[in-house]
């Protein structure tokens, strides 16, 4: 199991691809393995991924604390780019992972070439309180045994028997004091993104997602129609196919940013703003290719149907085994 130090803690991460580097981190309680793995055989083609796992999380060693903030979290991925010598690259994120890639971009967008937030709101309701339901380990054992030894199968080896019990409060603890991302700080963000959620994701309501991206100097936008929180193992195919899309879009200012090592300067005044086609994708639509070098090639396959993971309801649920947790 290869590991970086960094910030303290020893890193887990699965490296494996070759091209520009693209770092995928998960949703809370799961690991980057689990999160996206409908989306790797596609995305290694042509990027070197590094699949990381957060502080307390699957195979990362080290201190858990009381309470995981995303601006923590922040700080160990900051470290961890070091660590593996990534002076610039692309940054995946979903639910936790995908706050924590935003704090990043906030405070280091000059480090990064793309930004991808899958299941990302920055206000902390009503992801809050669907969490303070879904994260609490006495509830989770006794209603959901199952659930309860995935999540001892997945952090147990390395946290320590029962640990995922401390990881669920400390999640928890951090999102209880957790403050609203200003608009401000939403506008440092000067880094081509794409926002993703699904159209019944009961962590991040549509207008919710709809304001962020708004907010967002250079962002595109995809609601997945009829998909919860985990839109890239829900949708596995609409994902790969916008998030290929966007790719080839951005792969010109990608390269340029790879280039300077810092946030393009001067480069027309104003947002450059790129809204994905039909901002709404009805089922079943594939946005077509556009073709760039850095991007994934359609023609070696575009990763698994979407029927590999059903829909999930507007209601509060323990999400897909695939997914591995909430988030």
């Amino acid at each position: 199991m290869p590991h970086v130090r960094a910030n303290g803690i020893d890193v887990h991460y699965t490296a494996e691809g070759n091209g520009p580097p693209l770092v995928l981190l998960h949703g809370a309680s799961s690991s980057a393995l689990e999160d996206w793995s409908a989306q790797r055989p596609l995305f290694r083609k042509v990027f070197r991924l590094y699949l990381v796992d957060l502080r307390g999380h699957a195979g990362t060693r080290g201190a858990l604390g009381p309470h995981l903030d995303t601006t923590g979290l922040a700080d160990d991925l900051l470290a961890t780019a070091d660590a593996l010598g990534l002076a610039t690259f692309h940054l995946a994120g979903f639910s936790l992972g995908g706050l924590t890639a935003l704090q990043f971009a906030i405070r280091h967008a000059e480090r990064l070439r793309t930004l991808v937030l899958v299941g990302v709101d920055p206000q902390p309701e009503p992801r809050a309180s669907v969490a303070r339901v879904l994260m609490d380990p006495e509830r989770i054992e006794r209603q959901e045994p199952a659930w309860a030894a995935q999540l001892e199968r997945r952090h147990g080896p390395v946290q320590g028997p029962g640990a995922w019990r401390d990881l669920m409060r400390a999640l928890h603890a951090g999102m209880r004091t957790e403050t609203p991302i200003a608009p401000a700080d939403l506008r440092r963000v000067r880094v081509p993104t794409l926002v993703v959620t699904g159209d019944r994701d009961v962590f991040v309501p549509v207008d919710h997602a709809v304001a962020f991206y708004r907010q967002l100097p250079e962002a595109q936008l995809c609601i997945v129609p009829d998909c919860g929180h985990q839109a890239m193992v829900l949708r596995p195919r609409i994902f790969g196919d916008v998030a290929e899309q966007f790719y080839r879009a951005t792969a010109a200012v990608a390269t340029e940013r790879a280039t300077a090592g810092r946030s393009p300067r001067g480069s027309g005044g104003g947002p450059r703003r790129a809204p994905m086609p039909g901002a709404v994708l009805p089922s079943g639509t594939t946005p077509g290719p556009s073709g760039t070098r850095d991007a994934p090639d359609p023609a070696n396959g575009s990763g698994p149907s979407d029927t590999t993971a059903p829909p999930d309801t507007t209601a509060p649920h323990r999400p897909h085994p695939a997914a591995g947790g909430v988030r």
